[in-house]
C-alpha cells in the first residue's frame, strides 16, 4: 500500500530532493499537493510532472497566474491559495505523510494543521519548533501524528537514539548531543573580514546547496543556533546537554554521548536525499539516489569549537531559550526580517546580529505562549521592531 504525500514547500531544496527520491519509488509513494510561495514556473513543471489533485501558491496572484498556466495546458489540477489553502492540504483526510518544508515563520501554521490531524510529518521547517515549541509538540502527543527530522543533523541524531525512547534521551542513558556544523563559508574570517561580507558570498555553502534565507542562516551559525532549540524540544533534552561541534567536512551529521562513555555518529554524503529517504521509509531503509560514502577520499575529519564572538547569532539563540517565553519568536522574526534585508543589500552583514539583540532587549519577553495567537502576535511584533532597527542603521 503506497503512502500519499502532500510537500509544504515543492519548489524549494528540500522540497525537490523530496520528489528525487519519491521519482525512485513511484509504486510507494502518491503526490496528492505540491505548495509554493510565488515560483509559477516550477511550481508549472512539477504539476505537469506529478498530476496532483492541489497546488497551493501562497501568493494569491502567482495562485491565479497558475491556474490559467495549467488550465491551458489541460491539468485538472485544482488551484488553491494562501494560509488556508497551505492548511487544507496539510490536512487532507487520505493524506498520511507531511513534508514541511517551507523556509521561516510561513511554515508553521501547516506544519500545525498536520500534527493537528495526526499526520506522520517530515518535519524540515525548523521554525515551526522555535516559535511553538510546546504548543507543536503538545499537539504532536494529542492528535497522535508522527514526527520525523528531516534537518541532516536532527536526523542523524534520530538514527543514533535508542529505538524506543526517541523523546526523553536523559532517560535513554544519553547525556549528550552533539551537534555538528560545518562553519560556513566564513569559519576562518576575522571580525574585519566578516563586515564586507556581500550577499552573493554568504549565499557560497561550501558543502551544502540550499535557498537563499538558510544559506545566510548558515554563515552566520544562526542555523545552527535555531537546530540547538529545535533539538531541545525533539529529543528532550536539557539546553546545557546540547553542545555545538565544528565539523569543516559535514561527513559526520550528528554524534549522540551516551553515559557509558560510547558516542554514536551517522556519517554521509552532504545530501538531503538521505535524511529525506530515512524519514520516508521508517523504519525501513530505501534508496535516496546518493553515493555512498568513500572513507578514504574523505581521508581525515576536522572538529573545533565554535567562536561565539566571530558568531554571536549561535550566542543568541541559547540566550534566547534561556529567557523563556516569546524570546525565542522575537529572535527568529528579528533574524527573518535581518536576513531579507542584508539579502537585499539594505544592512551590513554584522548587522544581521545586532537588530537580533537590539529587537531582544528592546521587546519585553512574555511568558504566555499557550496560544497560536499569542505565538503570531509575537511574531509580528517582533518584525516591526526589527524594521524599526534597521531604519536607524540606514539613517547612520
Amino acid at each position: 500500500m503506497s503512502r500519499v504525500v502532500t510537500i509544504l514547500g515543492s519548489t524549494g531544496s528540500i522540497g525537490k530532493s523530496t520528489l528525487s527520491v519519491i521519482s525512485r519509488h513511484t509504486d510507494k509513494y502518491q503526490v496528492r499537493a505540491l505548495t509554493a510561495n510565488t515560483d509559477v514556473e516550477s511550481m508549472t513543471q512539477q504539476c505537469l510532472r506529478w498530476h496532483p489533485q492541489f497546488a497551493v501558491m501562497c501568493d494569491e496572484s502567482a495562485a491565479q497566474q497558475l491556474n490559467d498556466v495549467l488550465r491551458k495546458q489541460g491539468s485538472k489540477t485544482e488551484v488553491l491559495s494562501g494560509v488556508q489553502g497551505l492548511c487544507q492540504v496539510a490536512s487532507l483526510d487520505d493524506v498520511d505523510t507531511v513534508v514541511a518544508g517551507i523556509v521561516g515563520a510561513a511554515g508553521l501554521l501547516p506544519s500545525l494543521a498536520a500534527a493537528e490531524a495526526g499526520k506522520r510529518i517530515l518535519l524540515a521547517n525548523k521554525e515551526a519548533l522555535v516559535m511553538s515549541g510546546q504548543l507543536f509538540m503538545d499537539a504532536v502527543a494529542k492528535n497522535n501524528a508522527e514526527l520525523l527530522p528531516v534537518d541532516s543533523e536532527h536526523n542523524a541524531i534520530f538514527q543514533c537514539m535508542p529505538a524506543s525512547n526517541k523523546s526523553a534521551a536523559n532517560d535513554a542513558g544519553i547525556n549528550k548531543i552533539l551537534l555538528t556544523a560545518s562553519g560556513g563559508p566564513f569559519r576562518t574570517f576575522t571580525n574585519e573580514q566578516l563586515v564586507s561580507v556581500t550577499s552573493e558570498q554568504a549565499m557560497n555553502h561550501p558543502n551544502w546547496e540550499m535557498g537563499p534565507k538558510i544559506s545566510v542562516d548558515s554563515s552566520t551559525l544562526m542555523n545552527k543556533g535555531l537546530e540547538v532549540i529545535e533539538a531541545h524540544w525533539l529529543f528532550g533534552v536539557a539546553l546545557d546537554d546540547i553542545e555545538v561541534v565544528v565539523h569543516p567536512q559535514s561527513v559526520i551529521h550528528s554524534m549522540v554521548s551516551y553515559a557509558d562513555g560510547s558516542v554514536l555518529a551517522q556519517l554521509g554524503n552532504p545530501d538531503m536525499r538521505t535524511p529525506i529517504a530515512h524519514a520516508l521509509a521508517f523504519p525501513d531503509r530505501m534508496v535516496s539516489g546518493v553515493e555512498p560514502l568513500d572513507l578514504f577520499e574523505v581521508a581525515k575529519l576536522e572538529f573545533e569549537k565554535p567562536d561565539f564572538q566571530r558568531f554571536p547569532c549561535l550566542r543568541l539563540c541559547y540566550e534566547a531559550i534561556r529567557m523563556g517565553g516569546t524570546a525565542s519568536i522575537i529572535l527568529n522574526a528579528a533574524n527573518e526580517v535581518a536576513v531579507a534585508s542584508f539579502l537585499e543589500n539594505k544592512i551590513a552583514y554584522t548587522d544581521i546580529a545586532d537588530v537580533i539583540e537590539q529587537s531582544l532587549e528592546s521587546m519585553t519577553i512574555n511568558e504566555d505562549v499557550t496560544s497560536i495567537e499569542s505565538i503570531l502576535a509575537a511574531d509580528n511584533e517582533a518584525r516591526n521592531m526589527a524594521n524599526e532597527h534597521i531604519a536607524k542603521k540606514q539613517q547612520l
